[in-house]
């Protein structure tokens, strides 16, 4: 597994590669040499954000220009509403203050609420990490009856109230590629999920963990049905531990025509590509920003890096800066009306969402 998400890695860094290149004079222009950079977190101190804020730190220091002592402090509170306002309100842009956020701090239903005070437009996005994909699985039979509206529908099992983005995909193909589907969501947890799946009271759900299911792939009792792909460099990319799983955004390719749909479609696919991101304050000069984007495609390169990373997340994959920053401007882009389609399309198919 470490070695293809190496060569997942090497694929996402191409580009990461050339926007260090094209920024390398400017960034010369910049020495942090004997000076302290604090990476503020906006969550408590465990969980996937603050692990990877503590993973990117001493990479940070080892590239930036003049090796500056960097310290991760954690600001938790209102899902990272707390950190992002105190950042955007007291951070000075001079390179020394940098903010390692999720992909639910971009949401528009995060960010576009009353107590937030940050524009996510302006912030100055230098990397960040995607989950490199996930996938959707179910039994052979079940896989059988997908398309065949005269046998029993095939039944989804998720996590939680409402199905996370890696699971969603389920509810455009029911809608729109005409899956012989329905759901069962409210499981605790991902290992609930499973033991559901086990006992034969679901037939289909999703991983981004292939590790979970390799035995039960390999004896051919589960079979992947689509992967939702990752972000590099503009570009959507399929996962190679994936084989043939066909991409999701492919199959859905001309089978919306409603544009509130379509930007409901592409909430839902910028808030899956993205997931966690280190930015630094509106107004930050260009050649700072510069020298953290050369230190983040340097650090992406790392061997080091990319193996501590794939002990934090199956598929582990760095992001580019303006990557991060087309999922932000998605995001924020989302009108009113394609937030409340998506709901809606959850209520259709019987999930309650409020």
């Amino acid at each position: 597994m470490l070695k293809k998400t190496r060569q997942l890695g090497t694929l996402a860094l191409v580009t990461t590669a050339c926007v260090g290149i094209s920024f390398a004079v400017a960034a010369q222009e910049v020495d942090f040499k004997g000076k302290s950079i604090t990476v503020l977190v906006g969550s408590e101190v465990g969980g996937g954000t603050d692990a990877s804020a503590r993973l990117i730190a001493p990479f940070l220091q080892k590239y930036l220009p003049g090796q500056p002592s960097v310290v991760v402090q954690n600001v938790p509170g209102a899902g990272g509403i707390k950190a992002a306002n105190f950042f955007v309100q007291q951070a000075k842009p001079d390179g020394l203050t940098t903010l390692n956020g999720s992909i639910s701090m971009l949401d528009p239903l995060t960010a576009g609420t009353k107590n937030s005070q940050y524009d996510t437009k302006t912030l100055k996005f230098i990397g960040g990490i995607g989950r490199g994909g996930g996938a959707i699985f179910a039994t052979k039979d079940a896989v059988a009856r997908l398309h065949d509206k005269s046998k029993p529908p095939v039944v989804i099992g998720s996590a939680l109230a409402v199905p996370r983005s890696i699971m969603q995909p389920a509810l455009w193909a029911i809608e729109y590629l005409d899956w012989n589907a329905k759901w069962i969501v409210g499981y605790k947890g991902t290992n609930d999920v499973m033991l559901a799946l086990d006992r034969g009271e679901i037939d289909m759900t999703s991983t981004g963990n292939l590790f979970q299911i390799k035995d039960r792939l390999k004896s051919g009792q589960l079979k992947l049905v689509t992967q939702s792909g990752y972000l590099s460099g503009g570009k959507l990319l399929a996962r190679e531990d994936y084989g043939d799983t066909p991409l999701f955004p492919n199959q859905m390719k001309g089978k919306i025509k409603d544009p509130v749909a379509s930007k409901a479609y592409d909430y839902w696919e910028a808030l899956n590509n993205g997931d966690k991101w280190m930015a630094l304050p509106p107004g930050t000069p260009d050649k700072i920003v510069a020298a953290y984007e050369a230190a983040f495609a340097k650090m992406s390169k790392d061997p080091e890096f990319l193996e501590k990373g794939e002990k934090i997340s199956d598929g582990f994959v760095p992001m580019t800066g303006p990557d991060i920053a087309m999922i932000a401007k998605t995001l924020a882009d989302t009108p009113p009306e394609s937030l409340e389609f998506s709901k809606n399309l959850m209520r259709k198919q019987g999930i309650n969402v409020e």
